[in-house]
């Protein structure tokens, strides 16, 4: 297996070897950012890639984004698209190295593109990350762990018990607005910061 580490990353949008890329933001994130009221929170984008919601969430109002990848490369498409983005927004750094907090962290495809033995230290990055009541929201992959990837699946029963001892979990259901190629492959889920 490769390792998936940054210089792996960088090279994947070099040569422009991005499978899950739909181009767009994903449309069950887009339908619950379409719900969201408060423009003043502030979000996270983690793996953020091309940031496609991060794009999305700008255009609608929200001021408050932050974007976070270790490949620069990606997010210098990001900018490009959308050059009035705060520079002091775009963070290119590890994940498990970001020392902030944030209302909102939206999830896409960056779970999934985790080697599997990181995802217990995922969870609890993605609790110190978010103020206390925040909320992590967005897509998990519902298709068998596999040894071979990124992407890495699972299941809901075992998204269950990694997630639970750290949030409450308020939805975990299959996707109804994925994207032809992800339908029946995607669980939407709202997971809620416990104390």
């Amino acid at each position: 297996m490769n390792t998936l580490d940054k210089s792996y990353w960088q090279n994947r949008y070099i040569k422009n070897e991005m499978g899950w890329n739909i181009g767009a933001p994903s449309r069950p994130l887009q339908t619950y950012i379409n719900q969201l009221s408060d423009k003043t929170i502030k979000i996270l984008i983690p793996g953020a890639g091309r940031a496609y919601e991060a794009e999305y969430l700008w255009q609608q109002g929200f001021k408050q984004v932050y974007v976070l990848d270790f490949a620069s490369e990606a997010l210098d498409h990001f900018k490009a698209r959308v050059p009035d983005f705060p520079e002091s927004q775009v963070i290119i750094q590890d994940f498990f190295t970001l020392k902030d907090q944030f209302d909102l962290i939206l999830e896409q495809t960056f779970f999934c593109a985790l080697t599997p033995h990181l995802r217990t230290h995922y969870v609890q990055q993605m609790h110190q990350l978010l103020k206390p009541d925040g909320q992590l929201v967005g897509l998990l992959f519902n298709f068998e762990l596999t040894q071979v990837g990124p992407p890495f699946g699972g299941d809901l029963e075992t998204y269950q018990s990694l997630f639970e001892p750290f949030f409450k979990i308020k939805t975990l259901e299959p996707a109804i607005n994925s994207i032809k190629e992800r339908q029946g492959k995607e669980l939407f889920f709202i997971f809620e910061k416990k104390s």
